[in-house]
């Protein structure tokens, strides 16, 4: 029997239909072929050599001088299905397929070829719909492959919304065929899913093991990374991503992990180049944006960080959380007008983010607007716990407004919470205290 072997999907086999649909006769009889049949089943058998020879555009005419005789024949219409998705006209192989079908339900392959297509499209559940049902057919000639294919694409389509489903689809196609690489990484994607963290490392790891040097490998390292990073494990996910870069460099994937693991390690400077590698790779990718705007603030460098930060503000107006992240970055540029006006903006899309009222309150402090920077302590009190800093803020606000006795007061908290650690404050602090004290 001929095959076509592996053209549209990884690990997927097609195989031409043996011979063209009829009417199904009483068992033990057969109708005899006439001339004008057979012709016709020659030269389907002609364009699917064709196919297998890889001469698709031989194959083509052929295959449609046969639909224009018979139109709704599935085999036929299989055969197109299968040309137009190999030249990546989707949606003609589609319609192609789903013709086949309504031509002859039973038909396996069209239902399998237009179910794994789905699920590269993402219409999973009508993906679902069309592998379950290959699974309950025959193919057109024997072919576990092509079965135990049908098995897999429920398992990869089930195994995060149903990992119990998903593992039971794996072992039907276990039984059809031999085990691959990707049935051991959809393992351990399956035990993961289901909460079994310690069989998917494990599966993982074997799967480095075997196939360090594959392309299979990067995936695995992902995976068991994933698991590193939610155990806080990064000194053992660190090698292992690096390991995997020098595999595949331009993986989007592993470089966000990589990035990740840095910056958890507290190594934003070293963590900055993989984010500037990983932006080129996905530069409208918002997580990367973020990212990368984050480590370049927090590295001493908010100049860089700021059209970043300003680019997703403005794709996101309504954000408090990037309007909140552009603001601090403001501050650090000591653009504390600009910052002043965003915290403004944050705190009215959400009132109780304390945060935001510390921020604008410190920014008003700068631009002199002491009652403001009151008023902002006084909202930040109902929400968060006071700080040296805070104390600070308070004193010398009061302090610039003229009100020694509340200064004097505040001075002394900060002093009291400060504890040694702000030296220079404490030391303003407490000439200032001298001072106030002489003045009453």
């Amino acid at each position: 029997m001929k095959k076509y072997v592996g053209l549209l999907f990884a690990g997927a086999l097609f195989v031409p239909l043996a011979g063209h649909s009829q009417n199904q006769l009483p068992p033990g009889t057969e109708a005899p072929p006439d001339s004008s049949q057979r012709a016709a089943s020659s030269a389907l058998d002609d364009a699917e050599s064709k196919i297998e020879q890889h001469n698709l555009q031989a194959a083509r005419p052929l295959v449609q001088k046969y639909l224009k005789e018979h139109p709704q024949d599935a085999r036929g219409l299989f055969d197109l299905g299968y040309l137009d998705q190999a030249e990546n006209l989707q949606d003609a192989a589609a319609q192609d397929y789903r013709r086949a079908i309504a031509a002859d339900p039973k038909q396996f392959e069209s239902r399998l070829a237009l179910g794994l297509m789905l699920a590269q499209q993402g219409k999973l559940d009508e993906a679902r719909d069309q592998l379950q049902k290959a699974t309950l057919l025959t193919p057109s000639a024997p072919n576990p492959e092509a079965q135990a294919q049908a098995f897999r694409g429920l398992a990869e389509l089930d195994r995060t919304k149903d990992p119990e489903a998903a593992k039971d689809a794996l072992l039907s196609a276990l039984r059809l065929s031999r085990e691959t690489p990707q049935d051991l990484l959809l393992t351990a994607q399956i035990a993961e899913a289901s909460g079994d963290e310690e069989t998917a490392a494990t599966a993982y790891r074997n799967l480095l093991a075997s196939k360090p040097d594959s392309a299979i490998a990067s995936q695995a390292a992902g995976g068991l990374t994933h698991l590193l990073l939610k155990e806080r494990k990064y000194s053992e996910a660190e090698p292992l991503l690096t390991s995997a870069l020098g595999r595949d460099p331009d993986d989007p994937a592993l470089n966000a992990q990589l990035a990740a693991t840095l910056i958890a390690e507290n190594k934003s400077s070293q963590a900055l180049p993989v984010l500037e590698k990983l932006h080129q790779l996905e530069p409208n990718n918002p997580s990367v944006q973020q990212m990368l705007a984050d480590a370049y603030s927090e590295t001493g460098h908010p100049e860089k960080a700021d059209p970043i930060y300003s680019q997703i503000a403005l794709a996101h107006p309504n954000d408090p959380e990037a309007l909140q992240a552009q603001a601090k970055n403001l501050m650090k540029e000591q653009r504390y007008s600009e910052a002043q006006e965003i915290f403004a903006r944050v705190l009215q899309l959400k009132p109780d983010d304390g945060d935001s009222w510390s921020g604008l309150a410190f920014a008003a402090s700068e631009n002199k607007q002491y009652s403001t920077a009151l008023q902002a302590l006084s909202m930040r009190a109902k929400y968060l716990p006071e700080t040296s800093g805070s104390y600070f803020l308070w004193a010398t606000s009061y302090d610039n407004l003229h009100q020694p006795r509340q200064a004097e007061e505040y001075y002394r908290k900060f002093i009291a919470a400060s504890g040694g650690k702000f030296p220079d404050q404490e030391w303003q602090a407490k000439q200032r205290l001298a001072v106030l004290g002489r003045t009453h």
